[in-house]
């Protein structure tokens, strides 16, 4: 029975990502964007030592490396708390298989016991939210920031579009139209740029520019306003800029003292 609940789970899996996908070899990344939603302090300490102690290290003995880990600027507000775990992956197949990795590891097995089976009128979450995406052409693989600040500001951005055709319009202006290139120059230094292949927001993609500060990032956004490229691509009728987006959702983040970046 265990296997054919596996069976049924891979054969979803393919059915909700093109074949193609999963021919590729040396390209772009993948990320996993993981959401847990929380409710009080108590749950984000018990996030925080999971993720600090069991999640990670266990993921870096896999061999998957490069791990952030996100908190909101805004956590302590009455709106509800978040975590955001971005996971890298070079192959659909590599993360696919974490899961079984850490099912194999005795060691996170036995320091996530009290997270993985917590009782369930004391549990560490509300919920997890999954994000599979697939890296833009244009910027392939995760771009680290130099060393760690604490002061650094992350910020997601998520850009939802009406149609798929609108959708596939935006992603080539950042892709071949020449907006990469003005975060480029801007030093916007972007983490990473995604597709969004499966989660609650589509059409969709994701990117995260990086800030040493919330002053800077300001400035930052104001000169792109201002760039003269950016207001020549974004006023050519081909790219239809002012429909393309539906919705915009931007999140400003510090990263965790354990997060690996």
């Amino acid at each position: 029975m265990n296997k054919l609940k596996s069976l049924v789970f891979i054969f979803s899996i393919f059915s909700i990502i093109p074949a193609s996908l999963y021919a590729r070899k040396n390209k772009g990344d993948f990320y996993q964007l993981k959401i847990y939603y929380l409710k009080n302090d108590d749950q984000v300490a018990r996030v925080d030592e999971y993720l600090k102690n069991a999640y990670l290290p266990a993921m870096h003995r896999s061999g998957i490396k490069n791990i952030g880990v996100f908190k909101p600027l805004t956590n302590d507000t009455s709106l509800g708390k978040f975590i955001y775990v971005l996971i890298p992956f070079n192959s659909v197949e590599a993360w696919m298989r974490a899961e079984k990795h850490l099912s194999k590891d005795e060691a996170y097995s036995s320091l996530s016991k009290s997270f993985t089976e917590a009782p369930f009128d004391k549990a560490p979450y509300e919920r997890i939210e999954s994000i599979l995406l697939d890296a833009f052409p244009g910027q392939e693989h995760l771009k680290l920031p130099p060393g760690k600040n604490p002061g650094r500001v992350f910020e997601l951005r998520s850009y939802e579009s009406p149609t798929e055709n609108l959708h596939n319009k935006k992603m080539a202006m950042f892709n071949t139209g020449g907006e990469i290139e003005i975060f480029n120059r801007l030093a916007f230094n972007p983490v990473f740029y995604g597709k969004v292949l499966s989660g609650n927001h589509m059409p969709n993609f994701m990117y995260m520019p990086i800030f040493e500060s919330l002053e800077q990032r300001n400035d930052q956004w104001k000169r792109f306003g201002d760039d003269s490229v950016w207001k020549r691509i974004s006023a050519d009728p081909i790219n239809e800029n002012k429909v393309s987006v539906s919705h915009i959702d931007s999140i400003l983040m510090h990263s965790t003292s354990y997060s690996d970046y």
